[in-house]
């Protein structure tokens, strides 16, 4: 395909009829699109397309199609032909970095995108000159253009996060500390000034703390393998200046969406993160800056609300303390009884509350909630994060903790029991706690496997889960049926056969619930009971013993796959 004005027409017109709802004109420009992209210069008319076309939808088409194609086809695999031919290549990579640059950000973005996967491929040892070209954008003065060099280098770099290490792994990332620390490190000083001059400009402070964000995840890429020794020299700069990052509040800055988390929640959480890191991994290093970190997340903790928007900076503000009480360095800071009483208090039993926001995925998004609550993608919760909590202060303070918290777990008991129609909630958390308590090792195959001796699991579930799972009603207090099902699951290795077998009627029967949740999580509690060993390998529960219940257990799932909810999923 020719660079002319005729193909670039002629691919408009099929990148248009892309965007048709009627699949009758859509998919015959789909393969129209697939049976040319192979042909040279086809990548570079859509780029010119991007650059020159007066119609948005166009360039964002062109975009799209240019990323997936990238995507699609620039990994040279041997033995194969090459999808690309080597003056596309050349061409790509010269002219890539400036459009990304001078593109609107939802452009940006997808340029930014292609530059990160052909960087993956191609970087260092083909595209050497990639950095510098983005770092000298940085003197430019113009945000639009650094948060373009900052979301690109935060694609490419992410990556060190999870890359085993090799000797490859240092070599590359030596090379871009070399070009690309020093300036970060001016960008991000130059950046702080600038927010403190334009503090009561609410559409520049939004512009910088974009930047800001994006530094703070481009420090964590940099430090996550090893800690780099430019940053060990300048981590006074970086930490005092996280730190005041970390107290800052400005009211320009906060947002009235209970839901979606503003600029300034997204940089505090990051920086929870940055902290974190240095405590877990750089204890030694970190030392002299941790107890004010301690304080600073101590205090964001008991000062930030509980709207869904603050889960991720609670989280990983727990997370920062879950990971400092483990460590032998740090364990002087948690030995007093007032600080883990008020732990208990203050960030532990708030976050562990079962919240309108859960209660209404309970009922309205069923499959994320079991998705988060028992397939374990809950890593970001703020109940995941305090469970996290509490096991860290186990480590070194089993016999203190379980003591305070048991006092608080009686105490959630006893306000249901007054008013259980008004006060489930109050069980809901002293359930999750007691689990959390207890929980010292676990495994997806034989759930938990040690448990904290301090904890009394069989009178907890005699007393508090059985009621819950013998009552009449199956679909009475469904998050209280759910959370009785997964205790027996988790724990299904340190309760009794006995017990066990008693509970296998009350889980054939609540596969009946109306609850998507309750009569999931059954027939998974079921299964998981199935597959338990006892002390000589065999199967704990034998098929005789299972006989009598055999036949409810078929009808019960039969009738369960009848349900609107779960033909609706069968039919997606």
């Amino acid at each position: 395909m020719e660079l002319s004005d005729a193909n670039l027409q002629t691919l408009t017109e099929y990148l248009k009829k892309t965007l048709d709802p009627d699949p009758a004109i859509r998919r015959p420009a789909e393969k129209f699109l697939e049976s040319v992209e192979g042909s040279q210069n086809y990548p570079l008319l859509l780029l010119t397309l991007l650059e020159k076309s007066q119609e948005n939808v166009i360039k964002v088409c062109a975009s799209v199609t240019f990323k997936n194609y990238i995507k699609r086809n620039w990994r040279i695999v041997e033995d194969e032909p090459n999808k690309i031919c080597e003056s596309d290549r050349i061409a790509i990579k010269a002219n890539i970095v400036p459009l990304m640059l001078s593109s609107p950000e939802q452009i940006q973005k997808q340029l930014s995108d292609a530059i990160s996967i052909i960087g993956r491929e191609d970087f260092p040892q083909k595209w050497p000159d990639l950095l510098t070209e983005m770092v000298n954008r940085f003197q430019s003065g113009d945000f639009h253009v650094i948060n373009g060099v900052l979301r690109t280098a935060h694609s490419l770099f992410k990556r060190y996060r999870h890359e085993f290490k090799s000797n490859e792994l240092w070599t590359e990332i030596k090379l871009v500390l070399d070009a690309f620390a020093l300036p970060l490190t001016n960008l991000f000083k130059a950046t702080i000034e600038l927010c403190s001059t334009h503090a009561n400009d609410a559409s520049a402070l939004k512009v910088l703390f974009s930047s800001l964000v994006l530094i703070a995840k481009l420090f964590y890429s940099l430090n996550f393998q090893d800690l780099p020794e430019f940053f060990e020299d300048n981590m006074e700069t970086w930490m005092t200046n996280f730190h005041t990052l970390l107290t800052l509040d400005n009211k320009l800055l906060q947002t009235d969406d209970e839901e979606e988390a503003g600029l300034l929640e997204l940089l505090k959480s990051q920086i929870c993160d940055n902290a974190a890191l240095y405590a877990q991994k750089y204890d030694e290093e970190f030392q002299p800056y941790l107890p004010r970190f301690v304080t600073a997340i101590w205090n964001l903790l008991v000062t930030t609300g509980q709207e869904v928007k603050y889960d991720l900076l609670v989280s990983n503000a727990i997370q920062f303390l879950a990971s400092v009480c483990e460590r032998p360095h740090y364990k002087h800071l948690f030995e007093d009884q007032n600080t883990l009483t008020s732990i208990c208090e203050k960030v532990i039993v708030p976050n562990m509350e079962f919240r309108a926001a859960d209660e209404e995925a309970f009922e309205d998004n069923s499959e994320e909630y079991i998705r988060r609550d028992l397939e374990g993608s809950d890593i970001d919760t703020r109940r995941r994060a305090a469970c996290d909590l509490v096991r860290g202060l186990c480590k070194f303070f089993e016999g203190p903790v379980t003591g305070i918290f048991s006092g608080y777990v009686n105490s959630m008991l006893q306000e249901y029991a007054k008013n259980p129609s008004v006060n489930w909630k109050h069980k809901d958390a002293a359930i999750y706690l007691v689990t959390s308590l207890a929980s010292k090792a676990q495994t997806q195959k034989h759930g938990i496997t040690k448990a904290n001796e301090l904890v009394n699991l069989m009178e907890f579930f005699v007393n508090h889960i059985l009621p819950d799972l013998k009552s009449p009603s199956v679909n009475e207090f469904p998050v209280l049926k759910a959370d009785g099902i997964k205790y027996i699951m988790i724990f299904r290795s340190q309760v009794p056969k006995e017990q066990l077998l008693l509970s296998i009627p009350l889980l054939i029967n609540h596969l009946q619930a109306e609850s998507i949740v309750v009569h999931t999580y059954a027939a998974h509690a079921l299964e998981r009971l199935f597959t338990v060993r006892g002390t000589n390998n065999t199967i704990l529960i034998t098929a005789a013993e299972m006989a009598p219940f055999v036949e409810v257990l078929l009808t019960n799932l039969f009738k369960a796959l009848t349900l609107p909810e779960i033909l609706n999923i069968m039919v997606l």
